[in-house]
């Protein structure tokens, strides 16, 4: 007998390990029978899940914390046993403003500091001539893409809520948005910022990773009182993720991974393209520039599926810091509570794994974050709308 599953996605590379596990057999074999859907919004996402049409989805993992806190939207307890991905977004930026980040900067074009108050200069400049405000396009005001721009920009002096626009846009409208002019840059998870690169329209300016060594992304998400009802299921979910995510980190499966996610009902761009996002080699400019790294997407290696509560915490940080909500110790703590170890490691087998560290955030400025001191981490930084 199996247990039928619906699960929302959004056309993403850090779905991989729900895809994966539902097209290779890995659920299957936890007797599950899922069925994916996908869409286009995270809105629809969060809005599907709260009400119970979707048991289970793929979600950046601050809505699942805003959901919990009922930020932006009515309050529904989510609980998060498993990390989809880390890291994976990129900064993409127009021609036009790639090519005047350049002109002004002082350094090397891959420290996020100097490009950061290169765009001060850019934004400064603009200011002077009349020039309309600079749009940066993300994908949800609670996501990590909002706050990895914000903290890089904040760190060169840009006030991202006086000196640029940020516009909402979903992911797969990118593309066409900085194509068309509505945008000069945006912040979005693989392949979209491929997509722009291989289009000629955008230039990879910096992997979230050069922002932020190790930035919890996406979620496998469940309500809280579904996970309750279903522990049993949640674990067979939680260790047919893992699996799958398993399967795509060995270099001699990306291949055939990349097929499948490139299907159509899936992500539905071509497969060498997300290939090269797996790899972490990806196309950076038009002119065919590439650049490695081994810490642009972790599906599941470096312990990269078991949730962090100190990477809730932050993302808690980062919402007090922007204006989204008030520092509350009891918030603190609901927001750390989505995050669930305790649910990965009684579903992997692993009773003792309490001791293991996830090596920290490690943000390219500012001091080591401790969850214990939220209010220390905020006063670190001179721009936000956060009051003591």
């Amino acid at each position: 007998m199996t247990t039928p599953l619906r699960i929302g996605f959004i056309p993403l590379v850090d779905a991989s390990a729900l895809i994966i596990a539902v097209d290779k057999g890995f659920a299957a074999a936890e007797g599950l029978d899922v069925t994916l859907v996908r869409e286009v919004s995270w809105s629809n996402v969060r809005d599907k899940l709260n009400i119970g049409m979707f048991d289970a989805a793929h979600l950046l993992a601050p809505v699942a914390i805003a959901s919990s806190l009922g930020l932006g939207h009515i309050k529904v307890p989510i609980v998060a046993p498993f990390n989809l991905g880390l890291n994976g977004n990129a900064i993409t930026v127009s021609p036009a403003l790639h090519a005047a980040i350049m002109s002004e900067i002082d350094g090397d074009a891959l420290d996020p500091m100097a490009t950061a108050l290169a765009l001060a200069r850019v934004v400064a400049k603009r200011r002077k001539s009349g020039a309309d405000p600079l749009t940066f396009g993300m994908t949800f005001p609670f996501s990590t893409h909002n706050y990895q721009l914000r903290f890089w920009m904040a760190a060169g002096g840009v006030d991202p809520d006086e000196d640029v626009r940020l516009v909402v846009l979903p992911p797969p409208y990118m593309v066409d948005s900085l194509a068309n002019g509505q945008v000069d840059a945006f912040c979005v998870g693989a392949p979209w910022n491929s997509i722009a690169v291989d289009l000629g329209v955008g230039h990879i300016l910096h992997f979230s990773s050069d922002i932020l060594v190790r930035a919890a992304e996406k979620v496998l998400a469940v309500r809280q009182s579904w996970s309750e009802k279903n522990s049993e299921v949640l674990a067979a979910l939680t260790r047919a993720a893992a699996k799958a995510a398993d399967f795509i980190e060995h270099p001699e499966n990306r291949a055939e991974a990349a097929h499948i996610l490139a299907r159509p009902q899936r992500i539905g761009v071509d497969a060498e393209v997300i290939q090269r996002t797996l790899d972490g080699r990806l196309k950076v400019s038009p002119d065919g520039a590439l650049r490695e790294s081994s810490r642009y997407l972790l599906v599941g290696r470096e312990g990269a599926g078991r949730p962090d509560p100190a990477q809730a915490a932050w993302l808690y940080a980062q919402m007090v810091r922007w204006g989204q909500t008030e520092m509350r110790p009891d918030a603190l703590r609901t927001a750390m509570g989505v995050f669930r170890p305790e649910l990965y490691d009684t579903a992997m087998g692993r009773p003792d794994a309490s001791s293991d560290s996830s090596g920290g955030i490690g943000a390219f400025v500012g001091p080591a974050f401790n969850p214990d001191d939220i209010a220390g981490h905020l006063a670190a930084f001179k721009i936000g709308r956060w009051k003591p």
